[in-house]
């Protein structure tokens, strides 16, 4: 289906960027991830919403490939409020009226604020 378009699909990336944890770190960042996670969920450390958000955030930070992070992580979260806590997934920003540009400026708003540990306009921006 992508033919040439992304030969590297699914590899992590082997150089670093000024984005995400060092190359070398990808794997056990991931799986710290990836068990903190599993806790949060087995002991419902946080609501639904909120879990699969932060899950996000923290994987996107991680940047475990050359391009298409914000992508992939939104995948992820759209699976896991749906499969996990069957709830609709995600709008990211398409519900709002509003030109591109602005979801942008607004999603990159609630990313900065989510770096420091609140997520609720991630949430929002997330659900509009």
């Amino acid at each position: 289906m992508y033919g040439q378009v992304w030969q590297w699909a699914g590899e992590f990336r082997k150089t670093n960027k000024n984005l995400g944890v060092d190359k070398w770190q990808i794997a056990p960042a991931l799986r710290g991830l990836l068990d903190d996670a599993q806790y949060w969920y087995a002991h419902q450390a946080y609501a639904p919403d909120e879990l699969v958000l932060r899950f996000k955030h923290r994987l996107v930070s991680i940047h475990c490939f050359p391009n298409g992070n914000g992508r992939h992580s939104r995948l992820m979260a759209d699976i896991m409020i749906e499969k996990l806590y069957k709830l609709p997934i995600y709008t990211w920003g398409t519900l709002n009226k509003k030109k591109e540009q602005d979801y942008r400026e607004i999603y990159l708003k609630a990313v900065r604020i989510a770096d420091l540990g609140d997520f609720k306009d991630l949430i929002v921006f997330a659900r509009s």
